[in-house]
């Protein structure tokens, strides 16, 4: 059978149509029998899954993911707490029987039917009356049917003990037989049901708030692929729309270039509409999911006494919070703007008729003139140099390029002797020199921060000003050397605008060294920011030390000791006198 069960979501209101009832099979469509959870948290009955399996995998009617099935059934295991909720929602309609008289029942007469909580037993009007008149029944909590106490006691299958305890450690409901079985250091993660019963649902309350705000995240995903889906139709429909009017002015001159261009804008739609499809049905198998289990859990809640909690609400809370740690790809990987740059690829088309002659780069403010958007064989580029003016007050740190370091070993194998290849020499050199302080200032702070957070026993609090105060070295030697390079822009452009061939390469190499400079500057800032934030806690913990053992005391400035210690004998040289005369009469009292 094949998988594609959920249509594209296309429209606002598909979002709803695409969830159905949480105890409903989507395969199916009929209550759940026998529920199985795949891995991908997707549940389907047993027998809509019966023979899909292949090589002991099973791939999910939904989305496609494999669940590697083990054991001869071939069939992922039952999901006991799925399985829990579709048998708590029959009990409506359950037919039971008078324990007094045998007269059948329904539980939904609340008003002719009765339970006795402490007899266990299920009784009719005429024999409550009959049978717990007497005063020995007096104390029995008697209730509506409907109204049944789901709270009362399961039994240990072992000891035939009702269970008091659960144990957080192994997350198992213990009797008091089970609870003596335990060794003592196990008995200290034992608590009674009620505390136990809180902390669950705290603990499943908070997994609750994870997923829903992953619901909403991805709600407001799809929302925006959505939009970005309708904005690219719209954009490559009016990208066409503008080549078709300039074509129809340059009709004859024009033809070839026209269907190249057409030819791009297509290519980028279906590229970019692709895209934005395949990430938007990933989310649609998404959305139905996290609204199921938010079901499941508002009736898990709702249905589940404290021992059937106990015994499968840590099932539920990790199945959540396995939910939210899988990766989820909530952001669009690429822009909806299409664009062919189909002006200036006209221009460049008439420069023979025109006799307009060869075009210069579009300078400080130009941009890159590509064909097809970056993919594909027919890709036209015009280098630019956008300047980073204002990058260094704050601006996002752009990346021109990955493989720096590779371009700028090609060009100085080249051998040529220019300028550029001598600024390149120079700063590879400031640049190695700069990352390798980074790289200690870097070793240093993880040191601290590691023995900060995991040993608390720092010692030396003096290293922390020095770290601050190298990091403002580099701080300086960055902005020097960018200023430096930035100041060679004005004499690279002049050679660029000679040598149109090579500007390309060497203006990616440059925009890369900008960056490169800009990150390590963003990197000392990163450090300096949390040397700031630790240092209280360095200080404070050194001098807990020097309290606790004075052998740790920070050394004191020897010539600071000096000069106070001469300031001290020429002021109080007679009282220090009258208490060395003093001092033989002391130790004799003492002794």
């Amino acid at each position: 059978m094949s998988g594609a069960i959920f249509a594209p979501l296309e429209g606002p209101g598909a979002l709803d149509a695409a969830s159905g009832p949480p105890l409903v099979c989507p395969l199916c469509r009929a209550q759940y029998e026998h529920p199985c959870l795949l891995d991908c948290f997707h549940d389907f009955c047993a027998g809509c899954l019966r023979g899909r399996t292949a090589d002991g995998r099973l791939a999910c009617p939904l989305c496609q993911h494999q669940t590697v099935v083990k054991g001869p059934s071939g069939l992922p295991p039952v999901d006991r707490l799925l399985q829990f909720l579709v048998d708590s929602s029959g009990d409506g309609m359950e037919v039971v029987r008078c324990a007094n008289c045998d007269q059948e029942c329904g539980k939904q007469d609340a008003e002719t039917t009765y339970f006795c909580n402490t007899c266990g037993q299920p009784l009719c009007a005429r024999c409550r009356d009959e049978t717990h008149r007497a005063r020995m029944f007096a104390r029995h909590d008697i209730v509506a049917l409907g109204q049944r106490s789901r709270d009362v006691l399961q039994k240990c299958t072992l000891h035939a003990e009702p269970y008091i305890m659960f144990s957080t450690d192994k997350k198992s409901l213990l009797c008091i037989r089970c609870f003596r079985d335990m060794q003592g250091e196990s008995r200290a993660h034992c608590v009674d049901l009620e505390s136990a019963y809180v902390q669950g649902c705290e603990r499943l309350q908070q997994a609750m708030l994870a997923v829903k705000a992953l619901q909403t995240a991805t709600r407001e995903a799809i929302a925006l692929l959505q939009a970005m889906v309708d904005e690219v139709r719209r954009s490559a429909a009016d990208e066409e729309a503008a080549i078709h009017a300039l074509f129809g002015s340059m009709q004859d001159k024009l033809a070839e270039r026209k269907a190249l261009l057409l030819q791009a804008v297509q290519s980028q739609y279906e590229e970019k509409d692709k895209a934005f499809k395949e990430q938007l049905s990933h989310l649609a198998t998404l959305l139905p999911t996290l609204q199921v289990h938010l079901a499941i859990c508002s009736s898990f809640l709702s249905l589940a006494n404290k021992a059937e909690f106990l015994d499968l609400g840590y099932e539920l809370v990790e199945r959540l919070q396995g939910i939210v740690t899988r990766p989820h790809r909530l952001r669009p990987a690429q822009s909806s703007k299409i664009a062919s740059d189909h002006r200036a690829e006209f221009a460049r088309c008439l420069e023979p008729l025109l006799l307009l002659g060869p075009r210069r780069a579009a300078g400080a403010g130009g941009g890159t003139s590509t064909l097809a958007g970056g993919s594909g064989p027919k890709v036209l580029v015009g280098p630019s140099c956008p300047s980073p003016v204002g990058k260094m007050l704050g601006s996002p740190v752009q990346k021109p390029t990955l493989h720096r370091s590779i371009s700028t070993k090609v060009l100085l194998a080249e051998g040529d002797d220019s300028p550029f290849t001598e600024h390149c020499r120079h700063f590879e050199n400031s640049y190695r020199r700069l990352q390798a302080e980074m790289q200690n200032l870097k070793d240093q702070v993880q040191e601290l921060h590691r023995d900060l957070t995991k040993h608390h026993s720092l010692i030396k609090a003096e290293i922390m000003g020095d770290i601050l105060h190298k990091s403002l070295q580099v701080d300086t030697q960055i902005a020097l050397e960018y200023a430096s390079v930035e100041g060679m822009r004005a004499v690279f452009q002049e050679i660029w605008e000679e040598s149109y061939q090579r500007v390309a390469n060497e203006q990616e190499i440059y925009e890369a060294q900008l960056h490169d400079l800009l990150q390590l500057k963003q990197e000392n800032a990163y450090l300096t920011t949390i040397t700031k934030q630790i240092t209280p806690y360095v200080r404070s913990i050194a001098k807990v030390k020097e309290r606790l053992e004075p052998r740790f005391q920070a050394p004191v400035d020897e010539p600071s000791d000096y000069l106070q210690n001469t300031h001290d004998d020429g002021v109080n040289g007679e009282a220090q006198a009258r208490v060395s005369a003093l001092k033989p009469a002391m130790e004799k009292e003492i002794s």
